[in-house]
């Protein structure tokens, strides 16, 4: 098990590596260059702010994730944060608010936060406040239907901001999940993105049934061919139909396929959680990072929705020693092996457990 400053040191070095990469796939990009430039100098001095606090006993993660509205306009079949909603939905937190943790973050030494939903695109003044904060870097896991030319002239002048486009293999598995002429639309916001000489990625669910084809050669090189510079695997969380969900030789599959694509393909290749088994077990509870849900509350991950702590009342610094954090640490329970696309999934019952 790795100790703090080791994860803190072999997370940094993992950001060091994803700038490294996206410089290279931005390199005939001169817009996208110039930003990646700056931004891997403020990668360097977050990385510093985050080794003095760690070598006062404070351990910073590298990245958030935030979910910054409970709001979509699709409504895809077995979508995690629909089904973890309450049917009331809390208050959304406002513009100054997410721009006063930003700012934080920066101060902290966090150098990236995705911005997640419900589907962000649906609060783009959100997206504007995040464009004001150039040494973070914004992934924004979009559905892709709601590209419009005011984001695309946003990201086209806020370079910290790169969209990751939701598709679940080809047309019929698209469509399927998120209804029909979803995925003719994602192709068209990708042609639009790559005409715009915009970087993107795409993020791709991985179950039982697609596993075949996500991974297969050919399918990395159509989203090659239609401009994708990342593929981000998230494995299925089993929230509904259970039996999607991968098991252990589907897992081990899963990995040393996407080793081969890594070797096969110039293009930024992350997989969601397994490459968390090099930093020793799972990142979540502010270990490598934690989620900010939509009215603020500080949860583990995005598939741990519980919460005793809000960043409405306290700041991003005083939330990561929040209690329920500090107990998923220090309990082990973050480095046991699991079912499924999350450690605490599984695990739901001691984590509610834990915030009484």
């Amino acid at each position: 098990m790795q100790n703090s400053l080791e994860l803190g040191q072999y997370l940094s070095k993992g950001m060091n590596l994803l700038v490294r990469d996206i410089i290279k796939a931005s390199i005939s990009n001169p817009k996208a260059s110039l930003y990646m430039a700056q931004y891997s100098r403020a990668v360097k001095k977050a990385e510093r702010r985050r080794l003095s606090l760690e070598n006062k006993g404070e351990h910073i993660p590298s990245f958030l994730i935030a979910s910054i509205t409970g709001h979509c306009n699709l409504s895809c079949a077995g979508c995690y944060d629909r089904a973890n909603s309450p049917c009331a939905k809390r208050e959304e937190m406002k513009r100054d608010e997410w721009g006063r943790i930003f700012t934080e973050a920066e101060e902290l030494g966090v150098a990236a936060a995705i911005l997640a939903g419900g589907e962000p695109l649906m609060r783009m003044d959100i997206i504007e406040e995040a464009a004001m904060h150039p040494a973070i870097l914004f992934p924004i896991f979009t559905n892709g239907t709601m590209l419009d030319e005011q984001a695309v002239r946003l990201f086209d002048s806020s370079r910290n901001l790169i969209p990751i486009i939701s598709i679940e293999g080809r047309e019929m598995q698209t469509d399927q999940r998120r209804g029909k002429g979803t995925y003719q639309k994602t192709v068209d916001a990708m042609q639009t993105l790559t005409d715009k000489k915009l970087l993107f990625g795409t993020s791709v669910t991985v179950t039982k049934d697609n596993l075949d084809l996500v991974t297969d050669d050919g399918f990395v090189s159509e989203l090659k061919m239609k401009g994708c510079k990342a593929v981000i695997y998230v494995e299925y969380v089993p929230v509904e139909n259970p039996e999607l969900a991968l098991d252990d030789a589907m897992r081990d599959l899963l990995a040393e396929r996407i080793s081969a694509l890594r070797l096969s393909h110039n293009i930024i290749i992350i997989s969601f959680p397994g490459d968390e088994k090099e930093a020793g077990g799972c990142l979540a509870a502010g270990r490598g990072f934690f989620h900010i849900n939509y009215s603020g509350g500080a949860e583990p991950c995005p598939f741990s929705p519980y919460s005793d702590t809000s960043l409405r009342t306290v700041s991003l610094r005083e939330a990561l020693k929040s209690p329920l954090f500090s107990q998923l640490r220090d309990s082990g329970n973050l480095l046991k092996e699991h079912q499924g696309g999350c450690a605490l999934f599984d695990q739901a019952d001691y984590v509610k457990s834990l915030i009484g």
